[in-house]
């Protein structure tokens, strides 16, 4: 445990050492191989037989990758349908001036041999950027002498591109306002019938000599004009990237900040980083507050709204004050909005960024709902073109991190198997897209992110079996997992916190929120179908006064766990703070009890309360005040004392506890109608005869919407409550958790839904690989451990687990004796997907 908390933190301090420092932010970026070899073509204009950019052409000559492709590469590093055009130009820098001839074999050989595979990928659907430049690429070549030959049956296809190619030529015009990137933004792929005159070329450089910021068709402009800004720009483009140069220049450097964050936050890592992601988020957001919100030109949109949504989600979260109005501005204007939808494709990654910033929707900020709306349109229409697939001009995996985002809403996902999606989804982070592809963070840079987002991760793993291993102990010893009814959660509830926080090191808060939420699920099911109405009552009546004396049974064994739970946290708060909360902690759990009775009795007496008086017990009967308050005592800065005592919850406990409820209410109504017992959703239909049950959960969903935007509110701005921010972040993870139970339908009450989930939580180590980093962190699990893989499937045996377990993960087998045995099989892949 030392030795590799010791090995995070000296990661840490590399990172910060070399990302946070006054380095170059272009150092942060990946080059671009297609670029650079559109530099590395350019003549020295006194010296004509030797290149301009030395150093371009070095960086192709020793960066073509092992398969003998230049070019990006996907989520199993196979190569992209990116790297064909790519390679023909890198191969073709290298032809013009006479050198490689080894490099230039190996590169017709993998174009040959991979075409076919990668044009049938998108025989039907050629991206804009890719119908193009590949032609041009080809006939690039073929002048240059390099024998490119296809088989004949990729000739069908090929014919197809260039038959896209000629459509698109012939349809738009150089510069044109329905088009980005525009046609004369690829000027080194136009072919010499376009008749582009150099007129056209220079009327449309921009202040700094580019044209459309591309240093390709820069470079050809060059060669085509000898302009000296053109020559200036490029000079000035080596000059800051001398390793390669980027696929767009300039860059906005404060979007490179940005995506940093972002990549660091969704890779788990955010608790090691706090005071350089708050030092940038303070700076972005003097600029961010002062914008003009629609002062965007039609060539910028894209870029502009990927940066203004990523920027509103990362300083929302933050607690900054923004408006909606900084990322939605493009609402106000229809002929961008035209845009937007002819070019759906193209601004798919914008879309997604502005889908992903209105997860933080307010009470009134109605144009959140029309953008998220909006957004949503064009990523479905993303998907069902199901062309992208780690191969269009956005970065690899994007098709299934769209999927993910429209399927489960954020308000159901846990942060911790967020950050194992990042991590196994985005071994390369992208920051935007260029021209025909997309910019990544530098390999040198991400390839230390991931190595310690693996090792932080599998070391929250350690910790978390660690504990679940002590809470089932404890539950064990005080009798709570063996009642003989109801239901057996400890898993279930130590998942919940421990995937929901992103509190690595605060074991003492975890355990506090599982073990509490232990008791509430046995003291509930006994409420519910065991006890009498007697010995409801006794018990209610031990809790009100605090002694258990004269109970037995199931409620003496509540009570006697509850009183050591109470008594434990008590005396852990006074050695802490000095202060005594046994009494708070006690009406807490008084009032839940009180709760549970008087549902119970309404239940056994065939009472039917009103809505109102309904949902004043059922949001204390569904315990999350009594889970949160708790262990929020001992955050840092901690829950303030009188906060603990029921007369004075904050708005946003109240409102976690309401929504928890009608959660819990629109999954469970067909359970509690058997048993007769009432929810919210049932007396929607009491009172309102000629409503169906479908009119009843859009009512109370109508009501839910409503609430989550106040609680995120309360949760995010300060000066609404007086609770600390991470008190109120623990009250949002608590809600999460309740969102993720009854989202679509009643998981906590599965046997089966969450095994999945709590092996990858807690158990299975992280698919990753990239030859990159050390050996002691590639490709897990290269050896299984038994040890691991025996804890869970003991845990999951009972309650006909073992055919679930048997059918998912075959390493789990029996042997002849009968008896339960652990059979490790090598290589089996135990992340479901």
């Amino acid at each position: 445990m030392e030795s590799s908390l010791s090995s995070i933190q000296a990661l840490v301090n590399d990172i910060k050492e070399e990302m946070f420092s006054t380095v170059d932010l272009y150092s942060f970026v990946s080059p671009s191989a297609y670029d650079t070899a559109w530099l590395a073509m350019i003549p020295d204009p006194k010296r004509p037989h030797l290149p301009m950019f030395k150093g371009c052409l070095e960086w192709v000559l020793k960066n073509q990758r092992e398969e003998g492709f230049w070019g990006e590469s996907n989520h199993g590093s196979h190569p992209t349908i990116d790297t064909l055009p790519t390679t023909l130009a890198s191969i073709v820098a290298l032809k013009k001036w006479n050198i490689g001839d080894d490099n230039i074999e190996k590169g017709l050989a993998f174009v040959h041999a991979n075409a076919e595979i990668l044009l049938r990928e998108k025989s039907n659907n050629s991206p804009r950027w890719f119908a193009i430049v590949f032609p041009a690429m080809i006939e690039l070549a073929q002048a240059n002498g390099l024998a490119i030959v296809f088989p004949d049956e990729l000739q069908e296809v090929l014919s197809n591109v260039f038959f896209d190619r000629q459509q698109i030529l012939e349809m738009e015009r150089l510069v044109d306002e329905y088009h980005y990137p525009p046609l004369l933004s690829y000027l080194e792929a136009l072919p010499s019938t376009n008749d582009v005159e150099e007129e056209d070329i220079l009327m449309h450089l921009s202040a700094n000599g580019s044209l459309f910021q591309s240093p390709s068709a820069t470079a050809s402009a060059f060669m085509v004009t000898g302009n000296r800004k053109c020559m200036d720009y490029l000079v000035s483009l080596v000059q800051r990237c001398p390793h390669g140069v980027t696929s767009m220049y300039p860059m906005d450097e404060e979007l490179i900040k940005l995506s940093m964050v972002n990549h660091i936050q969704r890779l788990g890592l955010a608790e090691h980083f706090n005071e350089e992601i708050e030092e940038i988020l303070s700076r972005v957001y003097r600029t961010f507050k002062k914008q003009e919100p629609w002062a965007a030109k039609m060539k910028l949109v894209a870029a502009q709204i990927y940066k203004d949504s990523l920027a509103f989600r990362l300083l929302r979260m933050h607690g900054y004050r923004v408006t909606p109005w900084n990322f939605c501005w493009f609402l106000n204007h229809e002929e961008i909005l035209v845009h937007m939808e002819k070019n759906f494709e193209y601004f798919a990654s914008a879309m997604y960024n502005v889908y992903r910033a209105t997860d933080l929707i307010f009470p009134g900020e109605y144009e959140m709902e029309e953008a998220r709306s909006f957004s949503r349109k064009l990523l479905e229409k993303t998907m069902a073109l199901r062309s992208i697939d780690n191969n269009h001009v956005m970065f690899p995996n994007f098709h299934r991190l769209i999927g993910h985002e429209l399927s489960l809403p954020w308000m159901a996902r846990l942060d911790h198997l967020d950050h194992r999606m990042w991590i196994e989804e985005n071994k390369f982070s992208t920051l935007w897209m260029g021209k025909a592809s997309f910019y990544r963070l530098s390999c040198l840079h991400n390839d230390k992110l991931m190595k310690l987002a693996v090792e932080n991760y599998e070391f929250r793993q350690s910790i978390y079996r660690g504990e679940l291993e002590e809470l089932k102990r404890w539950s064990k010893d005080w009798g709570l997992s063996e009642m003989g009814f109801g239901r057996e959660k400890t898993t279930y509830c130590y998942f919940a916190v421990a995937a929901s926080t992103s509190l690595s090191h605060n074991s003492l808060v975890r355990m506090i929120v599982a073990k509490s939420a232990i008791l509430i699920t046995v003291a509930d099911d006994f409420y519910d179908m065991e006890g009498s109405l007697n010995e409801l009552q006794r018990l209610t009546e031990a809790v009100q006064i605090w002694d258990g004396k004269g109970l037995s049974g199931h409620g003496k064994i509540i009570f006697d766990a509850l009183d050591n739970l109470v008594t434990d946290i008590a005396a852990k708060h006074r050695h802490q703070q000095d202060r005594d909360i046994t009494k708070d902690l006690q009406d807490v759990w008084c009032e839940t009890f009180v709760s549970w009775l008087t549902e119970t009795t309404w239940s056994k007496s065939g009472y039917v309360p009103s809505k109102l008086e309904y949902l004043e017990t059922g949001m204390t009967s569904i315990a999350t005040h009594t889970i949160v308050l708790p262990a929020s005592c001992f955050l840092s800065p901690s829950l303030p004392h009188d906060k603990l005592r029921p007369a004075q919850y904050e708005t946003v406990t109240k409102l976690v506890m309401i929504i928890a409820r009608l959660l819990n209410d629109i999954q469970s109504y067909q359970k509690e109608q058997e048993v007769g017992k009432m929810n919210i959703a049932l007396l929607y239909l009491k009172e309102n005869p000629q409503a169906c049950i479908e009119d009843s959960i859009d009512y109370v969903r109508e009501i839910l919407g409503e609430k989550k935007k106040e609680l995120l509110e309360h949760v995010l701005m300060d000066g609404l409550n007086d609770l600390p921010k991470p008190c109120k972040f623990l009250h949002l993870s608590c809600l999460k958790v309740f969102q993720m139970f009854f989202n679509s339908s009643n998981v906590f009450d599965s046997k089966t839904d969450l095994l999945q989930d709590i092996m990858k939580a807690i158990y299975v180590p992280l698919e990753y690989q990239t030859s990159k980093l050390p050996t002691s962190i590639q490709s897990r699990p290269k050896k299984d451990n038994p040890i691991i893989y025996s804890r869970f499937y003991q845990t999951f045996k009972h309650h006909g687990h073992r055919s679930f377990i048997r059918q998912r993960f075959p390493k789990i087998t029996m042997s002849r004796n009968g008896r339960e045995k652990v059979f490790i099989a090598p290589k089996i892949n135990l992340c479901i997907t």
